[in-house]
């Protein structure tokens, strides 16, 4: 019998959402009334505080795409995603809670993309010479959430080696 974990449950996967949703939201509340746009705002060397808006994807991909391309899109995703999730046997605890963070992260940005048009992006690494993409909380739960899943595929393979 097949351990059942914390986010393979429907209740604990919705309230991780929800509240990852509301924390994101809060602090983009938070970076549209305090934060100047698009000035870099220095934090520690190379980490700034920098409002810009993102009219794509991640990174900006697709930012010439229309509106309701990237949010049908999303909403593919999201429903790929919860599938996954359905799928993946319950003791897989990287697994869902990695899925749970993918789902948060991607319908944060997608309350930004209705109610607003585009994204609230705001952190920025960069150096002298060079500067990642600008990005926000819904994004690192995202690739935080794919993390914990490649991490679960790493386990899984190493259980089946031994």
């Amino acid at each position: 019998m097949e351990k059942t974990t914390l986010f393979s449950r429907p209740l604990p996967i919705l309230l991780l959402v929800i509240v990852a949703m509301l924390l994101d939201q809060a602090i983009k509340v938070a970076v549209e009334m305090w934060l100047p746009f698009q000035q870099a705002v220095p934090v520690i060397p190379m980490l700034a505080l920098y409002r810009t808006y993102n009219y794509g994807v991640a990174f900006s991909m697709l930012s010439g795409m229309e509106g309701w391309f990237i949010v049908s899109m999303r909403l593919v995703v999201v429903a790929f995603v919860i599938w996954l999730w359905r799928r993946t046997p319950k003791d897989r605890f990287f697994a869902h809670l990695g899925y749970a963070m993918i789902i948060a992260g991607a319908l944060g940005n997608l309350v930004d993309r209705l109610i607003f048009g585009y994204v609230i992006d705001y952190v920025l690494f960069h150096t002298a010479t060079w500067s990642f993409a600008v990005f926000n909380l819904a994004d690192s739960f995202i690739t935080i959430g794919a993390g914990a899943i490649i991490l679960d595929e790493l386990l899984q393979m190493k259980k089946r080696d031994h």
